[in-house]
C-alpha cells in the first residue's frame, strides 16, 4: 500500500521575450491559488462596506418655508399671548421659544434659501409683538370682566396704548432675543 508521490510538475518558463508576463494558472485546479484580476490589488472581501450613497438633493423651497414660518408665527404668537395673559409677566424663555419655533419651521421646510433666516427673524418680531398684545388684551379682559375678543378686536387702540405704557427695555430685549433665535434656528435647521 505504498503510494507514490506525484512527480513534480515542471515550472513554466518565461512566456515569449517578457520574463515578467503573467504565468499560466496552477495545473492542480486549486481556485485559491489564482492571482487577483488585473487592476485590483486584492479581491473584495465578503462583508466589505458599500460605497457611500449620494447626498440628498438640496432643498430650496422658499414659498413652502415662508408658509411654514407664517403658520408657526401665528401659533407661537397665540401661545405666547396666553402665557403672558395667564402669568401677567413676560417670560424670556418663551420669547426664545417663539423665535426658535419660527426659525425651525422655516429652515426644515424651506431649506437653505438665504432669505429664510431673515424672513423668519422679521416674522418672530411680529409674532412677539402680537403675542404681547394678546397678553395685554387677556389681562384687560380679566380686569374688566368682558370677553377677550371684545377687548382685542373692538378696542385694539386701547390695547396698543396699554402695551406702550407697559413697554420697558426688557420688552425690546425680548424682541431681539426672538429675532436672533429665529435667525439662528433657521440656519441650523437647514444645515
Amino acid at each position: 500500500m505504498s503510494q507514490s508521490a506525484p512527480s513534480p510538475q515542471p515550472q513554466p518558463g518565461p512566456v515569449g521575450p517578457n520574463p515578467y508576463a503573467q504565468q499560466p494558472g496552477p495545473a492542480d485546479g486549486n481556485p485559491y491559488a489564482q492571482q487577483a484580476p488585473a487592476g485590483a490589488p486584492y479581491p473584495p472581501q465578503p462583508g466589505a462596506f458599500a460605497p457611500p450613497v449620494a447626498p440628498a438633493p438640496v432643498r430650496n423651497t422658499l414659498a413652502l418655508g415662508l408658509v411654514a414660518a407664517v403658520v408657526a408665527a401665528v401659533a407661537a404668537a397665540a401661545l405666547y399671548g396666553v402665557v403672558i395673559g395667564a402669568t401677567k409677566h413676560e417670560i424670556g424663555y418663551a420669547a426664545v421659544g417663539v423665535g426658535f419655533v419660527i426659525g425651525l419651521a422655516a429652515g426644515k421646510v424651506g431649506g437653505r434659501n438665504p432669505a429664510l433666516p431673515v424672513l423668519s427673524a422679521v416674522l418672530a418680531l411680529g409674532s412677539v409683538y402680537i403675542g404681547q398684545l394678546v397678553g395685554e388684551a387677556m389681562i384687560g379682559a380679566k380686569a374688566l370682566h368682558v370677553g377677550f375678543s371684545e377687548v382685542f378686536f373692538q378696542h385694539f387702540s386701547v390695547v396698543q396704548e396699554a402695551w406702550k405704557q407697559d413697554a420697558d427695555p426688557l420688552t425690546f430685549l425680548f424682541f431681539a432675543i426672538a429675532a436672533f433665535a429665529a435667525f439662528s434656528g433657521a440656519k441650523k435647521a437647514a444645515a
